[in-house]
């Protein structure tokens, strides 16, 4: 008789490393109990001991991505202390303290990229992960540390936004995908709004590297640019 090949244990760790898996390849849709009970090759109710239920897998789909974030960006940091955190990566008293911010942002946005379900996903959270705080702590630290006040800091903690999660909130974010709206309808409406029309006619948005029709690398880029210059000009002025 053969003998048993012993399977691996669950975790709490691996149910949300299948589930991560799961929303990659099938998207936040596909992810269910008993879907990533499948993946994991185990009933259900097995998940159940570890995460209560699908409310809870999604919160824990956010920590895992926001975990994947702090690694990216805080690599090296020691997190026993707001002034290592503060500095990780790289030292605002020799370094741009923007290029310190940028490249913790864009560092956030290769993790998204590889997750393009997760910006709905954070958005959306109504309660914040307790890691999320290490992101902020990262950001207040630097910008203390090259000379900001902490109402300018709680003011960019505003102004970046979701940017500190690599990806921008749009208001609205339509459905790449043919909604419908007719050559006719298209006219009546460009003809209603002609500088939106115009807009439209005139701007391209290339795809690569995109997260969504107007979260493209180039406009993420431009915004988070913008917004690290206009608060540099705060820097020691206030």
């Amino acid at each position: 008789m053969p003998a048993r090949t012993a399977k691996t244990p669950l975790s709490r760790e691996r149910i949300l490393a299948a589930a991560t898996a799961v929303a990659d390849a099938e998207g936040l849709a596909a992810v269910t109990m008993r879907r990533v009970a499948e993946a994991l090759d185990c009933e259900a109710m097995s998940l159940y001991y570890y995460v209560k239920d699908k409310s809870q897998l999604l919160s824990g789909l956010v920590e895992t991505v926001i975990d994947q974030i702090i690694a990216e960006t805080l690599a090296g940091a020691d997190q026993s202390g707001p002034q290592e955190l503060s500095q990780s990566g790289s030292n605002p008293s020799t370094a741009d303290w923007r290029e310190v911010v940028r490249t913790r942002c864009l560092g956030a946005r290769k993790v998204m990229l590889r997750h393009p379900w997760a910006p709905s996903l954070v958005a959306g959270t109504a309660v914040v992960p307790p890691n999320t705080y290490l992101v902020f702590e990262a950001l207040v630290g630097t910008m203390i540390e090259a000379g900001f006040s902490y109402e300018t800091a709680h003011r960019a903690i505003h102004s970046l936004g979701s940017m500190l999660m690599g990806f921008t909130q749009e208001i609205f974010e339509p459905d790449a995908a043919d909604d419908g709206t007719t050559a006719e309808e298209m006219a009546a409406m460009a003809a209603a709004f002609p500088h939106l029309g115009a807009l439209a006619g005139s701007v391209t948005h290339d795809q690569t590297d995109s997260l969504g029709v107007c979260d493209t690398q180039s406009e993420f880029e431009f915004t988070l640019n913008l917004v690290l210059n206009g608060l540099d000009g705060f820097r020691g002025n206030d």
